[in-house]
């Protein structure tokens, strides 16, 4: 039985970001930290980050007045940074700056007077974050998820009319869903760059080349992950047998019966370890051979908030 593991796969820019602001946070004021929401969406680097001192809410009436909330990297909507503004809460942004690009897209044609149509899945916090920053200047903003969705929708003059996407879609899936729109609304405007994200591009693309060779594709990520999600709905819409698992202990032997190799990879938000946890098991259920299939090399890095460079309020 032969490994083969995904590049890229695992943390990205944005996630690598999230997370050390948190970590720099509790490290320079000490716990408790609170967090908006999972800063990313994986179990492991919240249950680690909680063993730190976070403090993981729903929502910020559960954050004492004056304490320090971290906004996770899905972003949040105008009305909670509003809430945080008045509760004179000390606000440090682990938004990914990628979402950051689309709410500001939102805003811009919500004060030109536009509707958008945001392609994205009810109920994920980046889709709730970028619903609600269309909240001025008489805009209005229509979630669309699916192809009959996007038949479906109606908006008040077709002339005046954008769309954005959540960032960690499938790119196959949105193409389909900007096809019907761009057919019914021909003068729709784009947004200035595509949104989905340069990792969630790469680490697709790395998957599918997995699928042609390997006959068990395995995906280390957590449920609620949208991009790890998507990582497995590539391989299982290429009739390729997939599962996705949150670290080693998932595997199931039933899996490995009969497999010749096995791709291995990662969503944007599981950390490597867990995948080098991942590659002992399975040399420990009989894998002789450990490959690397080459893949573009990140070098993207965003900055941290200013308040935790050298010189700022908290560093």
């Amino acid at each position: 039985m032969e490994v083969l593991l995904a590049n890229p796969r695992g943390f990205c820019a944005g996630v690598d970001r999230a997370i050390e602001i948190v970590e720099r946070a509790l490290e320079t004021l000490g716990p408790p930290i609170y967090v908006r929401h999972e800063v990313v969406h994986n179990r492991f680097v919240v249950e680690t980050l909680r063993g730190k001192g976070a403090v993981f809410v729903e929502e910020l009436k559960d954050v004492p007045d004056g304490a320090v909330v971290i906004f996770s990297a899905h972003g949040v909507s105008r009305a909670v940074r509003e809430e945080a503004r008045q509760r004179r809460l000390k606000v440090l942004d682990a938004t990914c700056p990628l979402v950051t690009k689309v709410h500001l897209e939102v805003v811009r044609n919500s004060r030109e007077g536009l509707e958008t149509i945001l392609v994205g899945h009810r109920g994920h916090p980046e889709v709730a974050g970028t619903m609600g920053q269309c909240d001025e200047g008489g805009g209005t903003i229509h979630l669309v998820e699916t192809v009959a969705d996007a038949r479906a929708v109606r908006v008040r003059d077709p002339a005046r009319l954008a769309f954005v996407t959540q960032t960690t879609l499938s790119v196959d899936d949105t193409a389909d869903i900007v096809a019907v729109l761009e057919r019914r609304f021909p003068g729709i405007r784009r947004p200035r760059k595509d949104d989905i994200c340069y990792a969630t591009q790469n680490r697709q693309n790395a998957v599918k080349q997995l699928v042609g060779t390997c006959d068990l594709i395995l995906i280390v990520g957590s449920r609620n992950s949208s991009n790890s999600n998507r990582l497995l709905e590539i391989a299982l819409k290429r009739g390729v047998e997939a599962h996705l698992i949150d670290g080693a202990a998932e595997i199931k032997r039933r899996w490995l019966d009969g497999k010749r190799r096995i791709g291995l990879s990662a969503g944007a938000s599981a950390p490597e370890t867990l995948v080098q946890a991942v590659v002992a098991e399975l040399q420990s259920r009989g894998a002789h051979r450990i490959g690397e299939v080459a893949g573009i090399e990140e070098t993207v890095t965003f900055p941290l908030p200013k308040e935790l460079r050298p010189g700022g309020d908290l560093a």
